[in-house]
């Protein structure tokens, strides 16, 4: 697709903002749920199943949304999706009983598969070239950075007012964000079908989601743990959230960071890097824990290695399945919260078996594990700097049926039924790549 040259910036901070709107809604619900529990006269593990009815919903709407955008046009998808989340959330304001709540969380959850991953998607399409991880880091960082600048504050509003003046609020800024989102990204006319993955594709995506599902695994394992385990040792209340603090900031700065070194040094390298180097600090972390000195220090410094992976693996598989970019991103998160699902399931048997220190020992065998499923499934030719793809080729080939009269920067199809707009040329491969063109 196109990208609206108005302000090259403003589809970055535009996709920040969305996602910071995802992981506010995400996250406010873990220091809402005393007020939930009141309000509907439920205990608190009941009111959890709101967290896990909006993940599992994510975890299966969001393939589908990625594959219906391929189609449609990932604009159209983001837009409808906006809407319906600030529907779910203006109805949540309302919701007078938990079975009602947690069918509103459902809907919620289904609207948020079909933001991200389109947001991503986007993203990608506008990024340049060489700084696709980097834009990709960015915006997966307005998710981070939710925990503090969203849900923080609306956990303070609810403690005061209730939650419904959260949710009212949530919704509000839903329908700005649609508003900035029609805006920024250009319209679509018509999107030409999408090319259809063939089964060596599949395999190869299969794969390729392996590593983000066992560094899911690792991380959330220890991470939903990690209150309990540091109150184990001894912290009070007060330095667990002075710990967690320190852990958000340690992942904006991992994440951040992330991006820019994937672009230099390649999305296989950094993955690998953080998997191997989250290894060792969960290590880290228990002699400290045990000294009872730099616990804070590897706490960041655990957070800050591992989310140097995410941007890594999305940038990957945006180069590597350019005309599928929407579908694949949505698979990915999935495979994300998959692996966090089996991550809270491992950590809790191995805190139930024996304690904090098993957890931190066991996730970090199984992030080690991933360091060499990375090493085998992921090509070497992951860069930074976009590589040619067999999928790119063989959709250029056999979907496009490319004829160019007029020079490069005029592409018609075979049933010559209407314009396109003008491909875009790597000039580092030599090829003409498929991936942002639109039926007009």
């Amino acid at each position: 697709m196109t990208i609206n040259p108005k302000i090259p910036p403003a589809e970055l901070a535009v996709g920040w903002l969305t996602m910071l709107l995802v992981g506010t809604d995400l996250f406010v619900f873990s220091p809402l749920l005393p007020t939930l529990s009141a309000n509907y006269n439920i205990s608190s593990n009941v009111a959890g199943l709101c967290v896990t009815i909006f993940s599992l919903s994510y975890m299966i709407g969001a393939p589908l949304f990625g594959h219906i955008s391929d189609r449609v046009g990932k604009r159209r998808v983001l837009i409808c999706c906006l809407l319906a989340f600030g529907t779910a959330n203006l109805l949540t304001a309302s919701a007078a009983s938990f079975p009602w709540l947690l069918a509103l969380r459902l809907f919620a959850g289904a609207a948020a598969a079909g933001i991200s991953p389109s947001i991503y998607a986007l993203v990608g399409d506008a990024a340049p070239t060489d700084r696709r991880a980097t834009w990709l880091a960015l915006t997966v960082s307005g998710l981070l950075v939710s925990v503090a600048l969203g849900a923080s504050p609306a956990a303070l509003v609810g403690a005061s007012f209730g939650s419904a003046p959260v949710f009212l609020a949530l919704a509000a800024c839903s329908l700005a964000l649609v508003a900035l989102n029609c805006w920024v990204w250009p319209s679509e006319c018509r999107y030409a079908a999408a090319p259809q993955l063939d089964p060596l594709a599949v395999t190869s995506l299969a794969s390729r989601l392996v590593p983000v599902i066992v560094w899911g695994t690792g991380l959330y394992g220890v991470y939903t743990y990690l209150g309990v385990g540091l109150v184990a040792f001894g912290f009070s209340k007060s330095q667990v959230a002075q710990a967690v603090m320190v852990y958000g900031c340690g992942a904006i700065a991992g994440a951040l960071i992330g991006g820019r070194l994937a672009d230099r040094l390649g999305a296989k390298y950094m993955a690998g890097v953080s998997l191997a180097g989250l290894s060792i600090c969960f290590f880290l972390l228990l002699l400290a824990l045990r000294a009872g000195v730099f616990v804070e220090l590897a706490i960041g410094l655990s957070a800050a290695v591992a989310q140097l992976f995410f941007p890594a693996q999305q940038s990957g598989l945006a180069n590597d399945f350019p005309t599928r970019r929407g579908a694949v991103l949505a698979w990915n998160n999935s495979a994300l919260f998959l692996g966090i699902s089996l991550g809270s399931l491992v950590g809790g048997e191995a805190v139930a078996i024996g304690s904090f220190e098993l957890t931190l020992i066991f996730c970090a065998g199984i992030v080690l594990t991933g360091y060499i499923v990375n090493w085998i499934v992921v090509p070497s030719s992951t860069q930074g700097t976009r590589q040619p793809s067999l999928e790119a080729d063989a959709a250029a080939v056999i979907d496009l049926g490319v004829s160019i009269p007029g020079g490069p920067a005029e592409i018609h199809t075979v049933s010559g039924a209407a314009c396109a707009a003008p491909s875009h040329i790597d000039q580092n491969v030599g090829q003409i790549s498929d991936d942002n063109w639109t039926l007009c």
